[in-house]
């Protein structure tokens, strides 16, 4: 790959994967093979795959999307609602992996 199409699809990863999400459920699911991301609003499967695939140098197999609504909140008698975001279960190769945590 030339050194342009690798910076131009690094840049295409910071303006569509926005962080890695890390809880219980998608520690689980790393085992699997199955990765979870927080992405923009607008982002689309394909885009996701690219810029996962340029980031970390690994072969996905399949892309989820899901839009995940923002929740009422209170603060005293003020109410408001969180941000909503878009999430992304990126399905690796079987045998490759993302080093989320920095480990190796």
């Amino acid at each position: 790959m030339t050194e342009d199409k690798k910076n131009i699809d690094l840049d295409i990863a910071s303006r569509v994967l926005v962080a890695p999400l890390i809880t219980e459920a998608s520690t689980t699911a790393a085992e699997l093979n199955k990765y979870i991301f927080k992405v923009t609003q607008k982002a689309t499967k394909v885009q996701v795959k690219k810029a996962i695939e340029a980031l970390y140098q690994i072969t996905v197999i399949s892309v989820r999307t899901i839009n995940v609504g923002g929740k009422k909140r209170m603060r005293g008698r003020v109410t408001g609602r969180t941000a909503s975001y878009k999430k992304a279960i990126v399905t690796v190769k079987e045998g490759e992996s993302i080093d989320l945590f920095g480990n190796k």
